[in-house]
């Protein structure tokens, strides 16, 4: 019995031992284990500072220094020599200048009539600067139909209705469905159908040179006086596919929306002399214009210059929307020789500009406000501005810069200037731009080395736009480049 008491104490000890080394053996494979997520094994046993406070930014804006010198043509001609020879820009065109003197410092065939693509808007932008308040707004009405029951949905030129449910459509500012629907309500009249009265517009919905099946691919919807978010069947995706039939859209969802049958609204004319029933209005022509320009909204485009005709006693269509872009830059005094107009947004193959014409508004746009009663003024209507004891005179285009995407930052420029030499140009750089299968175009301005305002119309055909558009980058960033004193 003792013996057997003793092995059995012994085993016990045996396996208390076992026991003992087996857990220090975890223990050390645990530290083994657990060390690697520490802070300290991470970061190589250095301590890890507290993050910094925030800082809070205070963007500003500054004027061009007045004594920055003026860039030589030689100096310019150097400095573009290589990058404007790029066989990638195919045909080519541009011009640049300086809108403190109103000289033209370099240019290569700038009376050639180019494809514009979307540069085009910024003639529809000067043109609209130049014949329109920048609070002027449009109104979109339902009134009350001729049946029973029956009301009109009138067009009155607005594409930015929107009827999302929180009221916050693709466009900012955008007036809501909702505010019709609560008005006609109001009103107490019964509503069993609806009627879309689009005969503001006239002529056909879409030019020569578009291709229908962009209306698919999300660039356009055919032009019609009354859209819900520009025709998008997806409203916040700006290439969302386009509606077909967006002014019949948005009669059947505003019927959808009072209790009507969507299936039976049709197209009509609302009866003279309609009691108005409900009215919304658009965003201010300021805001709208930024938005066409930023985003290169060719929908925007269209009606605002159809807002252009209306006001110059034109015809609201493709070709008096047209013609009265054109009729407002000539009596501004810009030569609008060799310009073939077919519509306001730049998607027509058929469209012409001279980059000289573009570089021109954008230099007018950038002129220095002069002194009052100096006798220069440049071309464009002048508007006096107070500073002061005295007063300058300043250019009704002046607003258009604004407008302009920033390279690298924002609008249809965001993701461009972000790679290689045209890096150069990110901030600094700000232009519209135009992009057609046939055409790629930049046209806005620059501060250089020296801090000088350079305007420019580089325009790019024949060359697909994956291949042209990283060429115009490149000069338009040696323009940022240059100190070409």
């Amino acid at each position: 019995m003792g013996g057997l008491a003793a092995r059995r104490r012994r085993n016990m000890w045996v396996a208390v031992l076992v026991a003992t080394v087996v857990a220090v053996v975890v223990a050390t494979v645990a530290l083994v284990t657990v060390r690697p997520w520490t802070e300290e094994f991470r970061h190589g046993g250095l301590t890890i500072a507290a993050p910094p406070a925030p800082v809070k930014p205070f963007p500003q804006l500054s004027p061009a220094a007045p004594t920055a010198p003026e860039p030589s043509r030689s100096g310019l001609a150097n400095a573009l020599a290589q990058v404007a020879k790029s066989p990638d820009l195919g045909s080519f065109a541009g011009s640049v200048s300086d809108p403190d003197t109103r000289d033209t410092l370099w240019s290569v065939d700038a009376d050639k009539p180019m494809i514009p693509a979307s540069t085009l808007k910024v003639m529809t932008a000067a043109a609209a600067l130049l014949v329109l308040p920048p609070d002027h707004r449009v109104t979109t009405r339902v009134v009350a139909g001729t049946a029973p029951g029956e009301v009109v949905l009138v067009g009155g030129g607005d594409p930015t209705l929107t009827a999302q449910a929180d009221g916050k459509g693709y466009y900012p500012d955008g007036p809501k469905l909702s505010d019709l629907v609560a008005q006609v309500r109001a009103s107490g009249h019964p509503v069993d159908s609806v009627v879309v009265d689009t005969s503001l517009y006239s002529g056909p919905a879409w030019p020569a040179g578009w291709d229908p099946i962009d209306i698919a691919g999300g660039s356009w919807a055919p032009i019609e006086p009354v859209m819900i978010d520009g025709g998008r069947l997806d409203p916040l995706v700006e290439y969302s596919p386009r509606s077909a039939t967006p002014a019949l859209d948005a009669g059947r969802r505003l019927a959808l929306e009072l209790g009507a049958d969507p299936a039976k609204v049709r197209l009509g004319q609302a009866p003279a002399g309609a009691a108005e029933l409900a009215h919304v209005d658009s965003a201010q022509l300021r805001d709208r214009l930024r938005d066409m320009m930023i985003h290169s909204d060719d929908v925007l485009a269209e009606t605002i210059g159809r807002e252009i005709a209306a006001a110059t006693g034109g015809e609201q269509s493709f070709a008096g929307a047209a013609g009265a872009t054109l009729t407002a830059l000539r009596a501004a005094g810009f030569d609008t020789a060799g310009v073939t107009l077919i519509d306001n947004s730049g998607l027509s193959t058929d469209d012409r500009v001279p980059a000289r014409l573009l570089d021109r508004i954008l230099a007018q746009a950038a002129a220095s406000p002069q002194p009052e009663n100096s006798g220069s003024t440049g071309t464009a209507v002048p508007s006096v501005v107070a500073t002061g004891d005295s007063a300058t005179v300043a250019s009704p285009l002046a607003p258009l810069l604004d407008y302009l995407p920033v390279a690298g930052g924002t609008g249809s420029l965001a993701v461009r200037f972000v790679n290689g030499g045209e890096h150069a140009g990110a901030g600094w750089v700000r232009a519209k731009t135009g992009t057609l299968s046939v055409s790629s175009a930049l046209a806005g301005y620059v501060l250089d080395r020296d801090g000088r305002v350079m305007t420019f119309a580089l325009m790019s055909n024949d060359r697909p736009p994956e291949a042209s558009r990283p060429a115009l980058d490149a000069v338009a960033a040696t323009l940022r480049n240059c100190g070409c004193s």
